[in-house]
């Protein structure tokens, strides 16, 4: 019994990997994965036991304020998730390909994505899109970049898409998303993140798959889930879609505090003496005397 807990801790304690992720799926232990954008919250997420966590391009719309993530840089993933990077000692660090740095050409897929890993830190790389992406999957995995999908509702696409909708709902669709989960398996992704389709669909896949599918808004049946951490935090009240649930509500929390520290600082009660420092008067040194003369 002893020998098995010491084997259970170590494995807690060891880096998530690619390979590691597979074999959750094989032993039936769901997956946890967070998406985060800085150091001090990816600090937080390891500590919290969390299996992986995802540089999202997600970052255009938390963190820039954009409403939509189509203007997301290459260089700006790379900023964060060298960030993140710095925060993590355990979980697996996925950083996602944003917006035409992938499109375009295979070439350019490939050196950009090695900037992810080389400059940026990531373990793995996301991308968005089906069997049209297969090639690229295949070199990136030939020369040693894990690769995790992405399906369903893809941001990328939002504008074709006409919104973020719920995907694939019609026989046709869905069969094509399936062809397409099993296509990325066959080029070699890890990982597979279903975002917004419907539950007996993400049931479906996840049974046909030998990879883990990540589900956001895919149903509890996907091997693991995803959130964004600003969402299960809830600090933004105002921003909860069907598949979020707040598991805090630290937005107010965050405005009380602020408050609070606001009216102090007005009235003169912060800081108070404990917050700082009194020059200390240093004593007068002696006057050497001199030998008599």
């Amino acid at each position: 019994m002893a020998q098995q807990a010491s084997k259970a801790a170590a494995r807690a304690e060891a880096p998530i990997t690619a390979p590691t992720l597979c074999q959750m799926k094989r032993d039936g232990r769901p997956i946890v994965a967070v998406t985060a954008y800085d150091a001090t919250f990816a600090r937080l997420l390891d500590e919290a036991g969390v299996d992986v966590v995802l540089v999202g391009d997600s970052l255009g719309m938390v963190i820039k304020g954009e409403e939509d993530t189509l203007a997301v840089t290459l260089d700006e993933m790379i900023y964060h998730a060298r960030a993140v990077r710095r925060g993590l000692r355990r979980a697996h660090l996925v950083v996602d390909l944003p917006f035409m740095t992938y499109q375009v050409s295979l070439a350019e897929g490939v050196r950009n994505a090695g900037r992810l890993v080389q400059e940026g830190g990531a373990a793995g790389v996301k991308l968005e899109g089906g069997r049209r992406h297969g090639e690229l999957v295949a070199r990136l995995t030939e020369i040693g970049i894990p690769v995790m999908g992405h399906l369903g509702l893809t941001p990328q696409s939002v504008r074709a898409l006409g919104g973020y909708r719920v995907q694939a709902r019609a026989p046709a669709a869905a069969q094509v998303l399936l062809e397409d989960a099993l296509a990325l398996q066959q080029a070699g992704a890890y990982a597979l993140v279903l975002e917004a389709v419907p539950r007996e669909l993400a049931h479906e896949v996840t049974a046909a798959l030998e990879i883990p599918t990540i589900g956001i808004g895919a149903g509890p049946e996907c091997d693991g889930q995803v959130l964004v951490l600003y969402d299960l935090l809830g600090l933004d009240p105002r921003f909860q879609p069907r598949f979020v649930k707040h598991f805090a509500e630290l937005g107010e929390q965050v405005v009380s505090a602020v408050g609070r520290y606001g009216a102090e600082v007005r009235a003169r009660r912060f800081p108070a003496a404990e917050h700082g420092w009194s020059r200390a008067v240093a004593p007068r040194p002696r006057a050497r005397r001199g030998p008599r003369s």
